[in-house]
């Protein structure tokens, strides 16, 4: 049961909803344009503020479904395995050729049933990151070096090596942006040039 379950909520992240939202309302593949991430930052970017909030709020949903699955079925097993199998699924979904998102919002929804306090900690300083740096990428990396850090302190918790390997593929993850911002061309959340990136909706496609 246990083996299945982590099987379903990998299944269950794979679900590749900002290449969907692309492809039925704009006819394209999000990840031919602006960052080329299936996430809700380049679902913004590209599609609109409407689009990315349905694709983040989806993207939640599905780690909040995965890491709920054990409580669901009075498996006595950590949420946070499950979600985590999640976030996996997100970012190299079955689905999509393995290529997939970079984590972030799947990620908390499965620390929002699996442990309220890490998401507050991870996403507090996921904000402040991006808002002092202005690039949403460090506020992702910052995502798992926080839990890790926080874990490692403390004495309750015993995730220190789960999140140390969650904090180095968010790493790998963004690996692009870091080249991007080595070459001098990674944007930032307020660059203006941003717009140029904006797609319309496809003629007499579903309108969200």
């Amino acid at each position: 049961m246990f083996w299945f379950m982590l099987l379903a909520s990998y299944i269950i992240g794979s679900v590749p909803t900002a290449l969907i939202v692309g492809r039925l309302i704009f006819g394209i593949d999000i990840r031919d344009h602006g960052s080329k991430n299936p996430g809700a930052t380049n679902t913004l970017r590209v599609l609109g503020k409407k689009s990315a909030l349905f694709v983040l709020l989806v993207d939640v949903i599905k780690g909040a479904v995965a890491a709920s699955l054990p409580l669901y079925f009075h498996l006595d097993a950590e949420p946070l395995y499950f979600g985590l199998a999640a976030v996996l699924g997100h970012c190299f979904p079955i689905f999509a050729g393995f290529k997939g998102g970079k984590a972030i919002a799947t990620t908390a929804g499965a620390l929002l049933i699996a442990n309220i306090q890490l998401l507050l900690i991870a996403y507090i300083t996921f904000f402040l990151i991006t808002f002092l740096t202005k690039y949403v990428f460090f506020g992702s990396i910052s995502v798992g070096l926080s839990l890790f850090i926080y874990t490692f302190y403390s004495p309750k918790l015993e995730f220190e090596l789960i999140f140390l390997l969650f904090s180095f593929l968010l790493i790998f993850l963004h690996r692009s942006n870091i080249r991007n911002l080595i070459l001098g061309i990674e944007p930032k959340i307020s660059d203006k040039n941003l717009i140029k990136d904006r797609i319309p909706p496809k003629s007499g496609g579903f309108k969200m």
